[in-house]
């Protein structure tokens, strides 16, 4: 049996409990003898276990009345990890005070702290190195464009 993805898609933005969870990631494989769907979602402030469950619930209805109760997969229905970057702007706002790492279009890469999120990008306070002394930058827009990769930094002071 073979899953389309576009359908998929479809059946898991309709199960979201609600309009301010998002899909981050969807993979389907259908290489395997039983194929595999991955889905990863996420909220404006997280998602929690209840809506997880009940999002995994309504897609599995779903997938059963299209494809049929027979149909044989593997459903795998999570949320992005704290070491994934964020791929989505409505990930950034709930990490407002943080510290990001940035990856740019550019090959730049800088670290600094997440003050807030604009329609357009991120302001973020970057903060370099100079002669074994940290130095903070005044505040910068860094439009999601020019952003490849942005990653939380986890830190265990």
């Amino acid at each position: 049996m073979s899953f389309d993805r576009n359908r998929i898609q479809q059946m898991l933005d309709a199960s979201l409990p609600g309009p301010e969870y998002f899909v981050v990631s969807l993979t389907v494989s259908n290489t395997a003898a039983r194929p595999k769907i991955t889905a990863t979602v996420d909220g404006e402030d997280g998602i929690g276990i209840d809506e997880l469950s009940s999002t995994t619930r309504r897609l599995i209805r779903q997938i059963d009345e299209a494809y049929g109760e027979d149909a044989a997969y593997n459903l795998e229905v999570t949320t992005p990890g704290a070491d994934q970057p964020l791929t989505d702007p409505r990930q950034y706002a709930r990490h407002a005070g943080r510290t990001l790492a940035l990856k740019l279009t550019d090959g730049r890469e800088l670290e600094g702290t997440l003050e807030e999120t604009t329609p357009e990008g991120l302001m973020l306070t970057e903060v370099v190195k100079e002669k074994n002394k940290k130095k903070t930058l005044p505040t910068a827009l860094f439009p999601f464009a020019n952003i490849s990769e942005a990653r939380v930094v986890i830190s265990f002071k």
